[in-house]
């Protein structure tokens, strides 16, 4: 019999009859071929580039005892989870109704055994990914409820929108997570759609992905669909699945989060706990405030994970911006943003612990110049603060209300680059070139020397830009980068090839779902 650490793809999962088993045929088998599909294995993004530090020690500090202040005198509020409450009253806090308050230091210190690094599985284990130390990270939108794309425009996610995306990103190396909710498939059942949101993941691509926190029977039933796949035995000591908890800041943890929370801590999975602050409206205007506030936040939920689950995975998040004072609308890119993203990954290396924050985000409704200047100028503080976690890192439009088809691989493109800059140079010898010298000598182009051939496809190549000459580009049809992202998507989709996976773990899956849905009236609100 094989224990828990053996690889999933050469375990036969949880659920499964051993009739379908032996009538199927092994797993390893059928999970091989998808290696064979038509993308290879996401390569780790491992950064060499030093990361930029813009705080000192004196201001670490001072935003340290403010985050410190805040707990002990303000408090932080968890509503509707008794059970939560009380992880913290046994450990220590103060609670006084459902709010929690902190001595000093107090929470920092019940984050110390959340671990520093760990890695994440996926189905195919190629596709594993590493959180922490100086991995990198990149996933697509998040949460969306509408898409858009250039021929049909802006309209309500669907179920095939939500597959679509999975898709291109199971086709996208860049991208080596498949982030979550990735949009709102409203044309199912909103205590329904989790199901197949899990199931898409889960059949369309094979790379790490976030279930379900929306409620905690969601959270539940995302990590059973996942114990189908991955075995019960492997999870308990493996990570495979994520949750995404936000705080509703300021200063509120409600009790959806919470339970969805201990659900992922307590099965021994992961969390992204995440603040989402506005400055001016979620916390004061004031960058010292937005960052101490953030931090005080995140540590709560950080530290939740670890009341439930001493040592369970946890990455923190921040997601930090401004908001135009007048029209109440959130804004992306600014100086002040770009300020609080680097200042916070201090905060949280301090803690030791993977960092998420950034991503492409814009409050622009079309891939359009303002989309990637904002896009570009969100994105690039993220790299610079060393960022382990980025999703949102592609397709995201009006401030998170909209994916985009052509901002997706627009965006994806851009991670290529990334992830490539990120690598540092290599001043090898290959790299200096000696031999090039030789044999091209002086006053000869490099363009035919073996060293230039031997070379040629290690450099970053843009899959969308145009570099032809003025002259090709108009017989070609003068396509701009949006009309050249269309057809680059849409290509993507034709060519798409689903991962292999067991039948009968198909079956498997498709028969929970199906008995869940019969099981419950449709609710859509």
């Amino acid at each position: 019999m094989r224990d828990a650490s053996t690889p999933p793809s050469d375990r036969t999962p949880a659920g499964v009859p051993a009739r379908r088993r032996g009538r199927r045929g092994g797993r390893a088998a059928h999970l091989a071929e998808c290696q064979r599909g038509p993308q290879t294995a996401s390569a780790l993004i491992r950064r060499r580039t030093p990361v930029y530090k813009l705080l000192d020690e004196e201001a670490l500090v001072t935003l340290e005892n403010h985050a410190d202040w805040i707990l002990a005198e303000i408090g932080i509020e968890l509503r509707g989870d008794p059970d939560a409450l009380q992880l913290f009253r046994e450990a220590g806090a103060t609670v006084d109704g459902e709010r929690l308050r902190f001595d000093r230091g107090h929470v920092r210190s019940l984050c110390e055994t959340a671990p520093r690094t760990f890695r994440m599985h996926a189905r195919t284990p190629a596709r594993s990914i590493d959180f922490g130390g100086d991995n990198l990270v990149l996933a697509p939108a998040y949460g969306s409820p509408f898409v858009t794309d250039l021929k049909r425009g802006r309209r309500y996610g669907t179920v095939e929108d939500f597959q679509n995306f999975v898709k291109l990103t199971y086709m996208t190396p860049a991208l080596q997570h498949q982030s979550g909710t990735v949009c709102e498939p409203v044309d199912v059942a909103v205590n329904k759609r989790h199901l197949d949101m899990v199931y898409a993941h889960l059949r369309y691509s094979d790379k790490p992905f976030m279930g379900s926190v929306t409620a905690p029977e969601r959270a539940e039933d995302s990590l059973t669909m996942a114990r189908i796949v991955f075995g019960e035995a492997f999870m308990q000591e493996h990570l495979v699945i994520q949750g995404n908890i936000n705080v509703n800041s300021p200063l509120v943890y409600d009790d959806t989060m919470t339970r969805a929370l201990r659900a992922y801590a307590g099965a021994n999975q992961g969390n992204v706990v995440s603040p989402f602050i506005l400055a001016g409206a979620m916390s004061p205007v004031t960058q010292g405030a937005l960052i101490a506030q953030a931090h005080a936040e995140a540590m709560v939920g950080i530290a939740l994970t670890q009341l439930v689950r001493r040592g369970a995975p946890v990455v923190y998040g921040s997601f930090l911006t401004t908001m135009d004072l007048k029209t109440g609308a959130p804004t992306f890119g600014t100086p002040e943003s770009t300020l609080a993203c680097l200042a916070i990954s201090q905060l949280c290396r301090r803690l030791g612990l993977p960092f998420r924050c950034g991503g492409h985000l814009t409050a622009s409704k079309i891939a359009d110049a303002q989309a990637m200047m904002e896009s570009a100028d969100t994105m690039n503080p993220a790299i610079m603060a060393g960022a382990n976690f980025v999703f949102q890192a592609a397709g995201w439009l009006e401030g998170g209300l909209s994916i985009g088809y052509e901002k997706f691989v627009m965006d994806a493109d851009r991670c290529a680059g990334i992830a490539r800059q990120v690598q540092g140079l290599a001043l090898d010898d290959n790299d200096l070139g000696a031999d090039a010298y030789l044999e091209a000598g002086i006053g000869t182009n490099f363009l035919g020397t073996a060293h230039t051939l031997r070379n040629f496809k290690t450099n970053y190549h843009s899959t969308l830009s145009d570099t032809k000459s003025f002259e090709q580009w108009t017989d070609d049809g003068s396509k701009d980068m949006q009309q050249r992202a269309y057809e680059h998507w849409t290509r993507l989709l034709a060519e798409y090839q689903r991962p292999a996976m067991d039948p009968a773990v198909d079956e498997a899956l498709l028969d929970f779902m199906n008995r869940k849905k019969r099981a419950a009236k449709d609710q859509w609100y």
